[in-house]
């Protein structure tokens, strides 16, 4: 028996097919999204402001039709032998439809729409209406803002759907449902809209098993009243349960068969606690990507600065899940190599036969810690734990004439590992120990610099998932479960799930320094994110006034 795990990430998909006795990866395919993360043009040529990013739904459709076969072509699988789909998703991503599913920006009318289309995770624009949430909830004394550490995200689902009804009602009014991209998948392979109470918990305000009423919405657009009657239909489906069956359409279209279960969806990081066997309370798991997201379970339900969401059953169920994270991790070392390396890095880099990555990791390892004299803030992407503040940006401090693009890679890793030492902090501060650590993800997987940097930063030893598709593994094995291969998610995880054998471990002289820099950075991450100097969103004010747009 085997099922199929589906991982849509920020620029591409991954799938892999898994033997579900063991976890064996039997095949695996990937596909990049032809129209990419759209954060300054439509496919039509048409501008978007700044900090819109939005992607293409037909880019999902496109994956599924390349993935699926693929797998099946390659492992020589009967589509007879294959029990189960699961499906996990880059969250928030949400897009608007009509109600037999079609997307908006299918329809030739809204086309050059901005916002018909997919509103990806990083889209920031929203900022205005996520700060307009978070104030209204502290008016009224709603209780679940607390479980959200106080704070709505610009990146989540009602900031997004708000910011369309303000800035374009024709959108809002044209739609039939808006939908996480998550479950409109689902909904295409199954013929069935439901909402997965992993992304409905983190992502749409939903806290024991009610969004916020609808006195809440009114107060904040009288327009916004109905917003869950009339834009956010749908029942809730646990993970690991099937959420639907394989329509005959679909299941011709992938080369499965009809009626084949397909679990309830779940966003790409939560799948990846399964993957690395981190399902006990206690273990955070690190998914290392583009951005990257701390989650970790646990008995108890408390409230925690700057936690991105604690959701009950939100990755295991009968525990409380908690989220938070980083919303500028491989993001930002992409930046740097594609923006502000010399072109001498470049030709050494090709002289080697090294990416420009591997051969600044390489050059950065050769310091000594502390030696570049550099201290960055990693917020190039905002912040988004423990701040949780989208209009915050970066900052490089200590550079001088002889800083060179080696000291400035290894400064934005240090940086990123502060980061994640801050959250550790936060959520031990706030009563959940974090008893170890588990990373996952591209990241840790290509790069010994930065594994070894975040176990020195921290002081911590920490595991390392052992598949390259940790995510969809994870789906793979939620799907496990929904088709009824296993009783519950930690015994799926524990015969399925994998990690490798080594151990990153501190090193103690690196680790005395960089309590030291730790220290600094703290000075910087309260003078620059907790109000004491605005800089960063009085800079963002003036360039938006420059650039004719509108300012948050």
């Amino acid at each position: 028996m085997y099922t199929i795990g589906l991982d849509f990430g920020t620029l591409s998909a991954r799938a892999v097919l898994v033997d579900v006795r063991d976890g064996r990866e039997v095949a695996t395919a990937t596909f990049d999204y032809p129209h990419g993360v759209m954060d300054s043009a439509l496919p039509s040529g048409r501008a978007l402001p700044p900090n819109w990013a939005l992607q293409h739904p037909q880019d999902y459709l496109d994956a599924l039709d390349h993935c699926v076969p693929t797998l099946l072509r390659e492992s020589g699988v009967a589509p007879s032998e294959v029990i189960g789909l699961g499906v996990d998703f880059t969250a928030s991503s949400p897009l608007p439809a009509k109600s037999d599913g079609t997307p908006l920006c299918f329809l030739p009318e809204f086309a050059n729409e901005p916002h018909a289309y997919v509103k990806l995770w990083k889209h920031h624009a929203s900022q205005p209406q996520a700060d307009l949430i978070s104030a209204v909830a502290h008016q009224r004394g709603e209780r679940w803002i607390r479980r959200y550490g106080g704070k709505c995200s610009a990146e989540w689902f009602f900031s997004k759907l708000l910011q369309i009804l303000q800035e374009a009602p024709a959108i809002y009014r044209a739609m039939d449902t808006f939908v996480e991209a998550a479950d409109w998948l689902t909904w295409q392979l199954t013929g069935v809209l439901a909402r997965n109470t992993c992304t409905a918990g983190y992502k749409m305000l939903v806290q024991d098993g009610q969004y916020p009423s609808r006195e809440f919405f009114a107060a904040l657009h009288p327009d916004f009243a109905d917003v869950i009657a009339t834009k956010v239909q749908g029942a809730f489906v646990p993970l690991g349960t099937m959420l639907g069956r394989l329509t005959a359409p679909m299941a011709e279209r992938l080369g499965l068969l009809q009626g084949t279960p397909v679990a309830a969806a779940i966003i790409d990081a939560h799948a990846t606690a399964a993957a690395v066997r981190a399902t006990q309370p206690g273990v955070m798991t690190m998914i290392m990507g583009t951005s990257t997201c701390h989650i970790i379970s646990s008995a108890r339900l408390v409230e925690i600065e700057g936690v991105a969401g604690v959701v009950y059953s939100g990755i295991v169920d009968g525990l409380y899940g908690y989220e938070a994270g980083q919303a500028g991790v491989g993001d930002l070392f992409a930046w740097f190599v594609d923006h502000a390396v010399p072109p001498e890095y470049h030709a050494a880099a090709a002289r080697r036969g090294l990416s420009l990555h591997s051969y600044l990791e390489e050059e950065a390892a050769r310091q000594r810690v502390g030696e570049h004299g550099l201290l960055a803030l990693d917020w190039w992407n905002g912040n988004r734990s423990t701040l949780m503040d989208a209009e915050l940006s970066g900052l490089l401090i200590g550079a001088t004439l002889a800083t060179r693009a080696p000291d400035i890679y290894r400064a934005l890793i240090e940086a990123t590992a502060f980061g994640t030492r801050a959250i550790i902090e936060a959520f031990e501060a706030g009563g959940i120990a974090v008893e170890s650590l588990v990373a996952a993800g591209g990241l840790p997987e290509k790069n010994a610099l930065l594994r070894q940097i975040y176990a020195d930063v921290t002081g911590r030893a920490f595991a390392l998932g052992a598949s390259k598709h940790d995510s969809a593994l994870g789906s793979a094995i939620y799907a496990a479960v929904a088709a009824g291969a296993y009783p519950n998610l930690t015994a799926a995880a524990e015969r399925m799930g994998k990690r490798k054998d080594e151990i990153v471990r501190p090193t103690p002289e690196n680790q005395r320094v960089y309590d030291q820099l730790y220290q600094e950075y703290k000075t910087l991450y309260d003078t620059f994110g907790r109000g004491a100097n605005a800089v960063m969103k009085r800079l963002k004010r003036l360039r938006n006034q420059a650039r004719g747009v509108h300012s948050s």
